[in-house]
């Protein structure tokens, strides 16, 4: 049994770092040259940015009328094979209590999915046989949280979300040429449309992480400052606390700052 657990921490181990790694590629934005220095210099923008990228699966949502397509690019290994990701769901493995059960949802009423490039999300209304792209040029996207399918409870409510939320490396910000991880990371809200609302924290905060609060349904968000302003997350920056409410998004403000 101790190999066996053993075995299962290096192999996650390894997975993670192969994540990690593969992460941080994102993909080229701008042209990059060298010059005579060997120093690396940022040119053109690629203005007409065509990566080509492959669909997975419909994700269902609460609302019958909206169905999701993650899309993700692909991508080409030393032999020229094309591959792409996959979709992951984060889950939150806590048990079931009298009132409140998330189905191991990340959050109640929330699935929350990302993947290996994940470049955009397509939205679809069946009522009107519409579709729409939530980003209008390839972003990497983190985290796409959105209306899970099943009956999730909280507080003996039943928790029935109508809006996204998607966590999202969307520009250059370090100016090295390239939209990946080293990037400042947004949290963008949408309708259940599909439609930009707003950004959840402010555009020169990078966020790093999350947590819940089933009191009040509330996410904290916690986000560095990109306070010498090179476009990057650095660890001495000053971290700072942001609250959601998620019955009502739109409500949001800081928590917490440094004094």
């Amino acid at each position: 049994m101790n190999k066996i657990i053993t075995l299962s921490i290096l192999t996650f181990l390894a997975q993670s770092c192969s994540q990690n790694k593969l992460e941080k590629k994102g993909f080229q934005v701008n042209e990059i040259r060298e010059n005579e220095a060997g120093e690396k210099i940022i040119g053109l923008a690629f203005d007409s940015l065509e990566l080509a990228t492959r669909p997975r699966s419909v994700l269902l949502t609460k609302h019958s009328d909206h169905r999701l397509v993650p899309i993700y690019k692909i991508n080409y290994d030393k032999n020229g094979k094309p591959y792409s990701g996959s979709n992951n769901f984060h889950r939150n493995w806590r048990p079931s209590e009298p009132g409140n059960n998330w189905n191991n949802n990340y959050l109640p009423g929330f699935e929350a999915l990302y993947g290996y490039n994940l470049i955009n999300v397509s939205h679809y209304t069946n009522e009107t046989q519409t579709q729409n792209e939530f980003f209008t040029k390839p972003v990497l996207i983190k985290t796409l949280y959105y209306p899970a399918f099943s009956n999730d409870t909280l507080n003996f409510k039943l928790v029935v979300r109508d809006y996204y939320m998607v966590s999202v490396y969307d520009e250059d910000t370090n100016k090295d040429g390239y939209v990946n991880a080293r990037d400042l990371r947004r949290l963008y809200l949408f309708d259940l449309n599909g439609k930009r609302i707003k950004n959840l924290v402010p555009t020169h905060h990078s966020v790093m992480s999350s947590e819940y609060d089933p009191a009040n349904d509330f996410m904290y968000v916690f986000t560095k400052v990109d306070q010498n302003v090179n476009g990057q997350m650095e660890e001495e920056e000053p971290t700072h606390i942001f609250w959601i409410d998620l019955k009502d998004p739109k409500k949001s403000g800081l928590q917490y700052k440094p004094r």
